[in-house]
């Protein structure tokens, strides 16, 4: 109870809504909960486990194991699963990244692998003109290191999300295997 109100816990309430909602709306909600500490993997488990007769669980326990509080933001974990929808495979995330000279920066997305940075960008990273510069720097650095870089968008990842995996792809074949 709060001020008089019945209220159900954060895992609770992630789970409620990963269960009613689509698997995307799911996964930024849990994502955002495991990132502010809200809650923790093992609670949202024991929520699913504990509601295993309801509906919608089954994809409730696929947004829990899906889920990563290392996505920095929405468009991170919009990001995610468009990758996940497109058979990109899965990156590593909040990764730093750099070659001989040390770190160069912190990748939203990494795929080793294929020596390919993805970077989500939103509309406030290129504002600010020394912060655009300042991220010009950067992708040259990382080339130089021999990464592919891979730039999108709040609207390309929603609208386009098939042109953003064929641009992972080639860059994919660019960097690595």
């Amino acid at each position: 109870m709060r001020s008089g109100v019945r209220v159900t816990s954060v895992a609770r309430t992630v789970v409620d809504l990963a269960r009613t909602g689509s698997f995307r709306a799911g996964v930024v909600v849990a994502d955002s909960a495991l990132r502010g500490e809200q809650v923790s993997k093992g609670e949202l488990r024991a929520v699913v486990a504990d509601c295993a007769r309801w509906p919608g669980i089954r994809q409730a326990g696929l947004v829990v194991e899906f889920s990563d509080g290392r996505s920095e933001s929405a468009l991170e974990s919009i990001s995610r699963v468009a990758f996940r929808d497109h058979a990109i495979p899965a990156p590593e995330l909040q990764v730093e990244v750099g070659g001989d000279n040390g770190v160069v920066g912190r990748a939203d997305f990494l795929w080793r692998r294929y020596g390919t940075v993805g970077e989500a960008d939103g509309a406030m990273k290129y504002a600010d003109t020394g912060r655009a510069i300042s991220q010009l720097r950067r992708d040259a650095a990382l080339r130089a290191a021999g990464f592919e870089v891979v730039h999108f968008t709040w609207t390309e990842i929603i609208k386009a999300p098939g042109q953003v995996a064929a641009s992972l792809r080639q860059a994919f074949r660019r960097g690595g295997c």
